[in-house]
């Protein structure tokens, strides 16, 4: 589809007389929006422990006019705004409901020099307080859309969560034709692409002994040394950018004992399938290798190594020049930015875009920083500005009743 067509189409949404009042009404209702961000993040929603916050943001989206609002045996809280006509394209609109914070995080909501501090406050209670806004505006304004508008929030999206909630939702389902995760950020920012990974948690086994009495017994602890060292040692490429890291090491008693055991976590990354698998399994070959070199040392007994895949998220990756990607590049001209094209990071999107499903992640709008940490906060300058761009995205691929067809294609 060439760029005049969708320039046009974006230019005759934004200018129907309906649109035009939403696009100011999501500046007048920022403080309810707000308002809505605090509510969530307050409500604690540690990953695998999202069912409070789940019932909590169901009932807001029944309140936002959503229909058919449904918790599936994942956790994830869905509804649906149907479209006009049938056999028309179904696009996706989702944040994430869990949080990287355990269970007994204070997660009381403090203003604080024109900023609003809090563990989740940006990541993703942004993005679920955007999604309840987008819903609501198109309720109150009677915005029709030609395809059908899923919206809610998927669980497990962060850590080990490793993308559950939106897996199993392409597991269940086979007739989405787009996908848009709402993440903190602004609303330049468009993120078409998605960092894989592959995390192992390699444990390492021996006889263990007396470290002078037994000396020259395999130690769990030297053979992951061993490993970890010809880890350090891999030449991975910059392009595709491909990573390595051994995050978390454990193991032994005391200072004068031969490790029985002792683990790592292991964590590798790449924007390329192949070459996320190429690397791990020479990492694999190296893990093993360490366990043979410390088990043939000459003492008794030998090591054991398991591996258990704790992460698997698939990388993928979309052009510039697709469809998807130009429409929200438009919609960010059309509120007066420019466009910035991100680098691959891991989000919900990874796991459409793996199976070929055009997808995106965009920026709930406003500033924030100290993701991930409990001095989390978010700065709700020109924070209108990210519904704005998302809610023409989503007009402009799903099409608006008698103004504009859809831009997303329906998949066969």
């Amino acid at each position: 589809m060439d760029r005049v067509r969708i320039k046009k189409a974006i230019s005759t949404i934004s200018n129907h007389d309906k649109v035009k009042r939403a696009l100011n009404e999501l500046k007048e209702i920022r403080e309810l929006t707000l308002r809505e961000q605090i509510a969530i993040t307050e409500i604690e929603a540690p990953t695998f422990e999202e069912a409070k916050r789940g019932e909590y943001f169901a009932n807001m989206l029944k309140e936002a006019g959503v229909q058919d609002i449904s918790t599936d045996n994942h956790g994830n809280v869905f509804g649906v705004r149907k479209g006009s006509k049938t056999n028309s394209p179904r696009l996706v609109v989702c944040a994430h409901l869990d949080t990287v914070f355990p269970a007994g995080t204070s997660v009381k909501a403090i203003k604080k020099d024109g900023k609003i501090f809090a563990p989740g406050i940006a990541d993703d209670g942004r993005g679920l307080a955007v999604v309840l806004t987008l819903a609501r505006i198109m309720d109150q304004l009677e915005i029709s859309t030609i395809g059908d508008v899923m919206i809610g929030a998927t669980v497990g999206e962060e850590g080990l969560g490793d993308l559950y909630g939106v897996k199993g939702l392409f597991k269940d389902r086979d007739d989405i034709d787009g996908f848009i995760s709402i993440e903190p950020g602004s609303p330049q920012r468009i993120i078409f692409s998605g960092t894989g990974s592959r995390r192992h948690r390699v444990t390492f086994t021996g006889p263990g002994g007396h470290s002078f009495g037994d000396f020259g017994t395999p130690s769990a602890i030297h053979a992951l040394g061993r490993a970890v060292s010809e880890i350090a040692d891999i030449i991975v490429p910059s392009e595709p950018k491909t990573t390595y890291n051994v995050g978390e090491i454990k193991g032994g008693t005391t200072v004068n004992t031969i490790a029985e055991q002792a683990s790592m976590i292991i964590d590798l990354r790449s924007t390329d399938q192949t070459v996320l698998t190429s690397l791990e399994k020479d990492v694999m070959a190296v893990i093993d290798k360490a366990a043979r070199i410390e088990s043939n040392r000459g003492g008794d007994g030998t090591i054991s190594v398991s591996k258990e895949l704790v992460g698997d998220r698939p990388a993928g990756s979309q052009e510039e020049s697709d469809l998807i990607v130009q429409v929200a590049g438009e919609c960010v001209k059309q509120i007066g930015l420019e466009p910035l094209f991100s680098a691959p990071i891991s989000t919900d999107s990874n796991v459409p875009i793996s199976l070929g499903v055009p997808s995106l992640t965009l920026g709930g709008g406003g500033g924030f920083g100290g993701a991930h940490t409990v001095n989390e906060f978010f700065d709700p300058t020109d924070d209108f500005l990210g519904p704005r761009q998302i809610l023409l995205t989503v007009l402009a691929l799903s099409g608006v009743d008698k103004v504009s067809e859809p831009l997303l294609e329906k998949r066969t």
